[in-house]
């Protein structure tokens, strides 16, 4: 059984069945999803859908990202957020126009059951975005943090190989796990186009809600597949700016 981690889907649906198509995904694989569903390309309700049914058929865990608790909000207490709009979620509100009460019931109740973090028997940790206690995610003060905090990812961008693992300037965070697989900031601001190690953090969002593409990584041998770019899959759209 292979253990596949797929990166910010963003509501491209085209791109993650061509993915899925390409990376050969069957039952028997492990899929971890990384969070962020929703905003930013036109399908966010049907990639919903397909998530859903996948559960029936595939061995999956879903992560919480940022844009999928801000979706929840709005889906269970009309709590709306002017940020939220500017960034994916105009796409959203627009999508949800054609969908039913029920269906909207269905998605909250799978939204709601989306995990904060998943830490496997070999002491890796799935988790959208990243966590801020030096000990680690179960001592996390604020939780908020699994799927909204960025300085996880800044700081092992900036780590120096030179540090001895001894040194008291190494740090505490990266140490904790084997390795940390994040979404979340896509590793395109830095120039990159495929998912990303740095120090022992592993980044699979490459873009997809944006002009980048959606990839799946395999954990074990770190073989990586990639969709088309999502821009070429939704000609007619502008995703997120």
């Amino acid at each position: 059984m292979r253990t596949l981690v797929i990166g910010d889907i963003h509501g491209g649906l085209r791109a993650l069945h061509q993915v899925f198509e390409r990376a050969k995904v069957t039952p028997e694989d492990l899929l971890i999803f990384l969070g962020d569903y929703v905003d930013g390309w036109s399908q966010s309700p049907q990639v919903l859908d397909f998530l859903i049914s996948l559960q029936q058929t595939h061995c999956c865990i879903f992560m919480r990202g940022n844009h999928d608790q801000l979706l929840c909000d709005w889906l269970r207490e009309s709590k709306d957020n002017r940020l939220w709009h500017q960034h994916g979620g105009e796409s959203t509100i627009m999508a949800y126009t054609k969908v039913t009460a029920a269906d909207k019931q269905k998605h909250i109740r799978f939204l709601e059951s989306l995990q904060d973090y998943y830490l496997d028997d070999q002491n890796r940790l799935f988790v959208h975005a990243g966590f801020t206690n030096m000990n680690g995610v179960e001592f996390e003060y604020f939780p908020r943090m699994f799927y909204w905090e960025r300085t996880l990812w800044e700081t092992a961008m900036s780590f120096d190989k030179n540090l001895d693992y001894d040194s008291p300037r190494y740090p505490r965070r990266l140490k904790v796990y084997e390795e940390i697989y994040i979404g979340h900031t896509p590793v395109t601001q830095i120039g990159r186009k495929v998912p990303t190690q740095m120090a022992n953090v592993w980044n699979i969002d490459t873009g997809a809600a944006f002009k980048g593409k959606l990839s799946i990584l395999d954990v074990e041998s770190k073989e990586f597949w990639q969709s088309d770019a999502l821009p070429d899959l939704y000609p007619n759209e502008k995703g997120r700016n």
